[in-house]
């Protein structure tokens, strides 16, 4: 049986990668999708392909570093599908590879608006439309960089640790109105984000997947099926939990 028949899932980031993966997962699930993303031609490509498949999706273009363009989402879900039951708060950026000292101001404040901001913002909306009608489920999408540092890339550790703290103080606030709130925690995915940390160098690669004990990347499907377990009712007792899809990595 299909675990959220029915329900109203907003996923940012919705265009490539985990995201799209999601998305397309809560379709199968006969889920009605709202895709968000800052590429049109990825986003629309996204929910054609659900609606090819027989699902229903429409998609949003929307920045969410932008506070009134995340509000105009949000009312755009509610116009279109008259609720919001389940969303997942996708959307970000690697940023730059730099030693802490190193980190431009601009790359850190890049990091930051999307990873970080984006997500209180997409949380401030959607926790409000929530409580009018009684609760709702929310993932984040964190990092193994939420819960342990990573060499180089301070600005993405600091945004997904802000992420996880953004997400337990909202699930202890929200959990009597039956918004339940939970993140994700990947490790290496095989995404075009993947890139950024590997910089395409086989050798890069190579040392990176040598710190997975299951001995290689994770898949963006593998993380889509954690979303949908938090979502769903199995997951009724689940909340301000920061869920490692991970591959073993922080087993070490």
């Amino acid at each position: 049986m299909p675990r959220l028949e029915g329900k109203v899932v907003l996923v940012t980031g919705a265009g490539s990668g985990i995201g799209k993966a999601t998305a397309l997962a809560f379709a199968r699930e006969e889920a009605f999708l709202a895709l968000a993303d800052v590429e049109i031609s990825r986003g629309e490509d996204a929910a054609d392909e659900i609606i090819a498949a027989g699902g229903r999706a429409v998609f949003l273009k929307a920045d969410v570093c932008n506070s009134e363009q995340v509000k105009n989402m949000i009312d755009q879900v509610v116009d279109t599908y008259g609720r919001l039951d389940c969303a997942f708060n996708n959307a970000g950026v690697a940023g730059d590879q730099t030693r802490t000292a190193d980190c431009t101001e601009e790359n850190w404040d890049r990091t930051i608006a999307t990873n970080l901001k984006g997500v209180w913002l997409c949380m401030k909306y959607e926790i409000s439309q929530m409580l009018k009608q009684g609760g709702g489920a929310i993932v984040n999408t964190s990092s193994v960089a939420g819960l342990v540092g990573l060499w180089g890339w301070s600005a993405y550790a600091a945004s997904k640790h802000g992420v996880l703290g953004l997400t337990k103080s909202a699930a202890l606030e929200y959990a009597k109105a039956g918004v339940r709130i939970n993140a994700v925690c990947p490790s290496i995915v095989n995404t075009p984000m993947a890139e950024s940390f590997t910089g395409g160098d086989p050798r890069v690669q190579e040392h990176i997947l040598a710190q997975q004990p299951l001995g290689r990347m994770g898949t963006p499907e593998e993380v889509a099926a954690a979303v949908i377990w938090l979502c769903s009712e199995e997951a009724a007792f689940v909340t301000g939990h920061a869920l490692a899809v991970d591959g073993g990595f922080l087993a070490r």
